[in-house]
């Protein structure tokens, strides 16, 4: 039989978390042994070792690394049907949109602008890479997201707004004062390596820059003349007096999207979608009006 109950996967997520049975039971509020049944039984119900036990611990096996990612994948879905059912019981709740916090703040101006009045909002700000996670397990409806460096597998999306990328420097820095910069310059800048943020599974790309998972955290390090990144040129909303952005002309281009979990028959979920489609020739003429050294030239 291959049915799963969802607590099984709770017991088996906090176990493979924690590689520890006495930890994990502490944090789920039973006592060991129960748990350490449980799991054995789960084993067996499946025909393989997900857990390799010492005195020491618990170590996964290739097989408890899958069920850990397919479980937390199951989790999430699960919770995410129970919010989304209760939100679906109350007509009068607002939609709530996630998005970086900094990230597109223009277009997100103009985007709630248009629906106030007919489509009530709630903003939920983010950090870097969270968006994909709020929308999988039901905390947002809809967010703003970025290809290519956000996770849009599996979403339904309508593409708002394309750009080019800024450097974003500490301004004494010599290569602030140019007008534009190539990423061959700004890859190999002594003392001044670009920030690393975490991958989707939580771990960092090799490399000297610092770790970061906060705008905050980032805009200290670089007004400090710690770090640079670069950005899409419309995130420099957050941009503090001790930075300066300047055009990396062949970064790839970023675009800004609209994505939402597929299948959703909110009517206000599609009045939304309906609007930010018809903002984006008029956000995209306001911009190169307001901002036009900002793109980058076509390469």
């Amino acid at each position: 039989m291959d049915d799963l109950e969802t607590r099984e996967l709770r017991y088996f997520v906090a176990v493979a978390e924690e590689l520890h049975f006495g930890r994990a039971a502490d944090r789920l509020g039973i006592a060991q042994p129960p748990l350490s049944r449980a799991i054995r039984q789960l084993e067996h119900r499946l025909g393989v070792q997900l857990l390799d036990r010492d005195r020491r611990g618990a170590a996964l096996t290739d097989a408890g690394r899958v069920l850990l990612r397919e479980a937390r994948t199951a989790l999430d879905a699960v919770a995410a049907a129970a919010r989304r059912t209760r939100r679906a019981g109350d007509p009068t709740r607002p939609l709530v949109l996630v998005t970086k916090a900094g990230a597109s703040h223009e277009l997100l101006q103009r985007l709630l602008d248009a629906v106030a009045g007919t489509t009530p909002v709630e903003v939920l700000l983010c950090e870097v890479g969270e968006q994909a996670h709020r929308l999988r397990d039901g905390q947002a409806d809809v967010a703003i997201m970025h290809r290519p460096v956000d996770d849009l597998a599996g979403f339904d999306t309508v593409d708002l707004h394309t750009e080019g990328q800024v450097a974003i420097l500490p301004a004494a820095h010599p290569l602030a004062a140019r007008d534009q910069l190539t990423l061959a310059e700004v890859s190999d800048v002594p003392n001044l390596p670009i920030a690393r943020w975490p991958r989707l599974d939580g771990t960092y790309p090799d490399g000297p820059g610092p770790e970061v998972r906060t705008q905050s955290q980032l805009a200290q390090l670089v007004a400090l003349g710690r770090t640079l990144l670069v950005i899409p040129a419309s995130s420099r909303a957050w941009q503090w007096p001790e930075h300066v952005a300047v055009p990396v002309v062949d970064a790839p281009h970023i675009t800004t999207v609209l994505a939402w979990p597929p299948g959703s028959r909110s009517p206000a979920l599609a009045a939304l979608v309906r609007t930010a489609a018809g903002l984006c020739e008029g956000y995209r003429n306001a911009e190169s009006a307001t901002h036009p050294t900002q793109e980058a030239p076509s390469t």
